[in-house]
């Protein structure tokens, strides 16, 4: 083969011939790079001259722009699941400003909610129905509040290891008939109707007693003592609150109520719910936020 073209004046005269057509091509694919590349930098300098003084223009391109962008990323980026939304949710919750209240109303809420760490807006629809109900039941609605906070710091989902539950701690499963009218025993945690529903027990236990201090020991189901700790408890708040509520000052001294225990005869029953017979009294005791102190048997709730 070398041989071959070494005797080839042809093959010498065609080298020279594709080694200038090579060069020639080499050279006219760099003018056209390099033509182009500078078309499109003066492509770009002039867009860009534009843009700054079309503001106009300037944004819609940015607009475009982000929106490609966008799409981009939707396209490229795996569809994540999306939560349901419910617009209407606020009016299912059991809240309401405070300054809708009147001013009596409003200062209540507002120290409960800095005493117990409660936000103001539902307290201010507790507050609200406390002194609603209260005027319904012919109860001091300050009254109602103390009993709430003394047994379940308005928790709303408190619930003793006896089944008391909610704010008032009513035994749900004596009162079961007094929540009928709510649509059942799962409305012992509803705030308002259970602040309803043991705003009628209480109203019962102090018609039964015939005082304020009586109706407290049967609310808390003392059968062994005279409950005198409980009722103080709620009776020294209760005139905190009322001064709150009154504008005056808060009292420091409390009177010491300690009401003659109730007769072991004494097994009328309250509004169709039975008394619970002595024998019973073995239960233990409260210990949900706001319970008496050890030593204090609650047998019942408001019975």
């Amino acid at each position: 083969m070398t041989a071959h073209n070494k005797n080839n004046p042809a093959s010498h005269r065609a080298t020279p011939i594709i080694r200038t057509i090579l060069s020639d091509m080499a050279l006219g694919l760099f003018k056209v790079t390099h033509s182009g590349a500078a078309m499109l930098g003066l492509a770009t300098a002039i867009g860009l001259v534009t843009l700054m003084a079309r503001p106009d223009l300037r944004q819609e391109v940015e607009h475009h722009a982000l929106g490609w962008l966008l799409q981009r990323q939707q396209t490229q980026s795996p569809a994540e699941p999306e939560l349901p939304v419910e617009p209407q949710a606020a009016e299912r919750a059991t809240a309401t400003l405070p300054h809708t209240l009147p001013a009596e109303q409003a200062k209540v809420a507002h120290w409960l909610s800095r005493k117990y760490r409660v936000a103001p807006e539902p307290l201010s629809v507790l507050v609200s129905e406390a002194f609603e109900v209260g005027r319904a039941v012919k109860i001091d609605p300050t009254l109602i509040l103390a009993v709430m906070a003394i047994e379940s710091r308005f928790n709303p989902f408190a619930q003793s290891p006896v089944g008391a539950q909610g704010l008032m701690q009513v035994l749900t499963k004596v009162h079961t008939d007094k929540y009928e009218d709510f649509g059942g025993k799962l409305a012992a945690f509803d705030p308002v109707a259970n602040l309803r529903v043991g705003a009628q027990v209480l109203q019962d236990c102090i018609r039964r007693a015939g005082s304020i201090e009586g109706g407290l020991r049967l609310y808390v189901g003392a059968v062994t003592t005279d409950g005198a700790d409980y009722i103080n408890k709620v009776m020294a708040e209760h005139l905190r609150i009322q001064s709150v509520a009154l504008g005056k000052p808060m009292p420091r001294d409390f009177p010491n109520f300690a009401p003659t225990p109730l007769p072991v005869t004494d097994t009328a029953p309250v509004d169709n719910v039975p008394a619970v017979p002595q024998e019973q009294e073995a239960l233990a005791p409260i210990t949900a936020p706001g319970a008496p102190v050890p030593g204090e048997v609650r047998s019942f709730r408001a019975s």
